[in-house]
């Protein structure tokens, strides 16, 4: 009876731990072509939407980076500190209906984001609809 008990207790503990697993945290994004680690992102909440700020450039090649392809106010301001993920709204298991911009090449994609696993992201950005973009996948820090 007692191991029933503790049983029972470890496996409410297990299911409220992954429920509370959120989008929240900073993400090691990944270069799509060589695989090298790019740079980490703080996902927040603000106001009851979630957004993205670049914290960290790994590349120390690349550390002081302007968005020189950017358009209005971001138009040549640093990368570190740009808020590259807007607006996303909680929709079920996902984050959806907010933008993400691609820093290298200053374009501005429709977004979503889901939790594939607890320590892996992914961030899906399109153009029109979702079969006409890419898929990336960032790891948990």
């Amino acid at each position: 009876m007692k191991n029933w008990i503790l049983t029972m207790g470890l496996l409410f503990l297990v299911i409220g731990n992954v429920q509370s697993q959120t989008v929240i945290g900073k993400w090691k994004t990944v270069d799509d072509e060589t695989g090298e680690a790019k740079s980490i992102v703080e996902v927040y909440e603000q106001s009851g939407k979630i957004y993205g700020k670049v914290v960290e450039i790994l590349r120390a090649d690349h550390k002081k980076d302007v968005c020189t392809k950017c358009s209005g106010v971001l138009k040549n301001k640093p990368i570190l500190g740009m808020v590259i993920i807007n607006g996303l709204k909680k929709d079920g298991d996902e984050y959806n209906s907010g933008t993400i911009l691609d820093p290298t090449t200053g374009k501005v994609y429709k977004c979503y984001i889901t939790l594939d696993s607890a320590n892996k992201l992914k961030l899906r950005g399109f153009i029109g609809i979702s079969l006409l973009g890419r898929t990336q996948y960032w790891t948990r820090m």
